[in-house]
């Protein structure tokens, strides 16, 4: 399979939000929303990690915001937004990892560290967010796979139900796609399963790897060959 940029992002999404919910009490760092879930199960079961839940909608939110400010700001003075915000993502998971291993693991997730850790990996997966609406709006999405999975399942009811010879390819074209984001994404979640059962904290060093190559893969791309 050859690796694009949006492949590398859904692999990423899922295992860094896979990651920060082992490693950090239940929070999501990517499906934000579902925090809302995990802040019930918090407060009735007497889990760990409210504040976290709390603020990473708001943090989430601001950071999107930002984002888009910061790419608007750097198409107007002509520099590579993308690239630059992929860079920032890139800092926000290092800073995160490095958190994360000389911290954790995390007991609790009430405490500074675990909250601070979390933020941060927060906001990596909120430009991540931004950054594929804007830039890669003709992918899939790469941190959350139930519109995905929703669109596959009615592509492939179509299919079985029949359609119209014309529109056959490119129904089959956008099942192939999306499938092998939720494959992608699936992959990470299992990857970061993974390497937290053996690593621990430590399975946080893989993430800005897969950045890296991200921003690189980015860089090496002229402008309009995105894929």
């Amino acid at each position: 399979m050859k690796p694009t940029l949006p492949l590398l992002l859904s692999l990423n999404g899922g295992y860094v939000d896979t990651a920060g919910f082992l490693a950090l009490q239940g929070l999501f760092t990517a499906h934000v929303t579902g925090n809302f879930v995990t802040l019930g199960a918090s407060l009735v079961l007497g889990i760990s990690g409210v504040l976290a839940k709390l603020l990473a909608l708001p943090v989430f939110c601001i950071v999107v915001i930002l984002t888009r400010l910061a790419g608007e700001l750097l198409r107007r003075r002509g520099r590579p937004a993308l690239a630059v915000l992929l860079a920032a993502k890139l800092a926000l998971l290092i800073a995160g990892a490095t958190l994360a291993i000389r911290f954790g693991p995390f007991a609790s997730g009430d405490g500074a560290a675990a909250i601070v850790t979390g933020m941060i990996l927060v906001a990596a997966m909120a430009i991540q967010n931004a950054v594929h609406r804007v830039h890669l709006a003709a992918a899939p999405p790469s941190t959350l796979m139930t519109g995905t999975t929703t669109q596959l399942m009615l592509d492939l009811a179509d299919l079985i139900g029949g359609v119209a010879p014309e529109a056959r390819p490119a129904l089959i074209a956008r099942l192939r796609r999306m499938s092998v984001a939720v494959a992608v994404f699936a992959a990470g979640c299992a990857a970061a399963a993974l390497g937290f059962a053996f690593a621990n904290v430590r399975c946080f060093v893989v993430p800005p790897v897969i950045a890296l190559f991200a921003l690189l893969l980015r860089v090496s791309v002229p402008d309009g060959e995105i894929s």
